[in-house]
């Protein structure tokens, strides 16, 4: 009896075993299985993404191109971006065979982008309001007291505003629009908005930081006015 006994559990032994490694074989194909079909899924996502993305630019197109019914203008694509210390343009895909030409402007679906600086056939290169070498006459949208903004080199989504007038009451969260002056933008278009007033010593050389309404880490097209 001891012996018998000690066989069949011997026998269940191994026969558990056996299944067991059964199951692990199982097991090890349906996890191959279910790899290639989340690779499947994986791929089906990034291609619904592209196209995502693809819309998303047609519908700053569309929007674009209804906001600014007034211009005659032509739409862009952003296709590289020198961004250093010192300069902040970028190089767009129309050029003069679009009818695109030096100091035209340039604006997004939020506002100011900057202005044309050079042109080839099929390329513009644009200089962008954050850049040091860049100055912007605007005024306060609200009081239409004058100021000039230009980039800072600490910041790429900021501007500086001085020349401010000594009478002039500047306060956090007025909005910043092109004044009209300087005989490249048009009257109106929003640049930012007043996020600090710095005070000094002498009210004449007081100056403000200007949070740009454009996301130039973002932007992707443009349109430039004819």
């Amino acid at each position: 009896m001891p012996i018998q006994n000690g066989l069949t559990y011997l026998k269940n032994w191994f026969s558990g075993n056996n299944t067991f490694f059964s199951n692990i074989n199982n097991l090890q194909e349906e996890n191959k299985l279910l790899k290639e079909k989340n690779s499947e899924l994986e791929q089906s996502l990034r291609e619904l993404e592209i196209v995502k993305s693809e819309n998303a630019t047609l519908k700053e197109y569309v929007n674009l191109k209804d906001k600014y019914t007034d211009y005659q203008t032509v739409p862009a694509y952003i296709i590289q971006k020198d961004i250093s210390n010192y300069s902040e343009t970028m190089v767009i895909n129309v050029g003069t065979k679009d009818g695109v030409n030096i100091n035209m402007p340039v604006i997004s679906d939020q506002g100011l982008v900057g202005h044309i600086i050079s042109v080839t056939d099929s390329t513009a290169k644009v200089q962008t309001i954050i850049d040091t070498a860049s100055t912007t006459s605007c005024v306060i949208t609200s009081s239409r007291d004058m100021m000039i903004v230009r980039g800072t080199l600490s910041d790429n989504s900021s501007l500086k505003a001085t020349f401010i007038p000594t009478e002039a009451t500047v306060l956090e969260g007025d909005k910043i629009e092109t004044s009209g002056l300087g005989g490249i933008y048009p009257k109106g278009i929003h640049i930012g908005t007043i996020k600090q007033v710095v005070k000094t010593k002498n009210i004449t050389d007081r100056y403000a930081i200007i949070q740009t309404a454009v996301d130039f880490s973002k932007l992707e097209t443009v349109l430039v006015i004819k």
